[in-house]
């Protein structure tokens, strides 16, 4: 068996690894924020309490199969379960395109997992679950040292200081916007998820990951809530009676970073590289 054959049959088990984790994830996302076990008891119908029998509960096919509804009540079965499955399936299988059999793989498909479970739980139940960030925090500390000690395990940070300075600044700059908002404005600039999950990201990644992770994650949230904004408005004018109290709309902020983490996984390093070059000034030429 050649190496690009192997290298196929690798990525497929990291899809369908992804798409198992992302199953367990689903169990995690509807049951942690009510502070249930995640493992008894066994998956069932939110509607009608029956268990799903394991042929019903292969992962994105059982959706398509059973039609989005349950088997013995017919109730639509959300849109999240496939997505979560699949999104969590095409993370891992990227993880191992671009880390291959090192270290650095099965330590970014449990930050993946860690990030899809922070994003939607975020999103439906706005917080984030201290399960993730508290052990994050110095696992990712861990890391970097695990990095500085083995330079050919693939993790992205080497350098155990940066990884500190990282989660303190990261963490402290969140917090700060908090606490002049909350003296300003009155009301919570970001939720102290947030605060946590930023230091987490820092630890994993360093400082200047903190500053490209903050960037994109604005960047992404103010596009996002411009769009949110002008379909607000869209369904302001077409409502019968010309009136929607706008009033209220948040949009949660852990989305967004979770999602600028992935991507600095993925493309950080050559961005921040691709932009450090850009500053340097061009070669004076000899003849002038």
């Amino acid at each position: 068996m050649d190496f690009d054959t192997l290298n196929t049959i690798f990525l497929v088990i990291s899809f369908v690894l992804g798409t198992l984790i992302g199953s367990f994830l689903n169990v995690c996302i509807c049951r942690m924020p009510h502070g249930q076990s995640v493992i008894k008891p066994r998956s069932r119908c939110p509607k009608c309490g029956n268990g799903i029998a394991w042929f019903d509960n292969i992962p994105i096919l059982s959706w398509l199969i059973l039609g989005a509804r349950c088997r013995y009540c017919k109730e639509i079965i959300s849109w999240q379960y496939p997505v979560v499955e699949a999104i969590t399936g095409v993370l891992f299988a990227g993880v191992y395109w671009k880390f291959g059999l090192t270290l650095a793989t099965p330590v970014y498909m449990l930050f993946m997992a860690s990030m899809v479970l922070v994003t939607f739980i975020d999103l439906t139940d706005w917080t984030i679950p201290n399960e993730i960030t508290f052990p994050g925090i110095p696992l990712g500390v861990g890391l970097a040292v695990v990095g500085m000690v083995y330079p050919d395990s693939g993790l992205l940070l080497r350098d155990v200081f940066d990884s500190i300075l990282g989660a303190v600044i990261g963490g402290g700059f969140l917090y700060l916007i908090d606490k002049v908002a909350l003296l300003v404005l009155k009301k919570r600039g970001m939720g102290f998820g947030d605060v946590k999950l930023i230091a987490l990201l820092g630890a994993f990644f360093g400082l200047k990951a903190v500053l490209f992770i903050i960037f994109v994650s604005c960047l992404i949230g103010s596009v996002v809530g411009v769009i949110f904004i002008m379909a607000s408005k869209r369904k302001q004018q077409d409502s019968p009676d010309g009136e929607e109290n706008m009033t209220g709309h948040y949009l949660p902020f852990g989305p967004y970073l979770a999602g600028a983490g992935v991507l600095f996984v993925f493309f950080g390093l050559e961005a921040i590289n691709l932009y450090m070059n850009y500053l340097q000034p061009a070669p004076i030429s000899a003849g002038m």
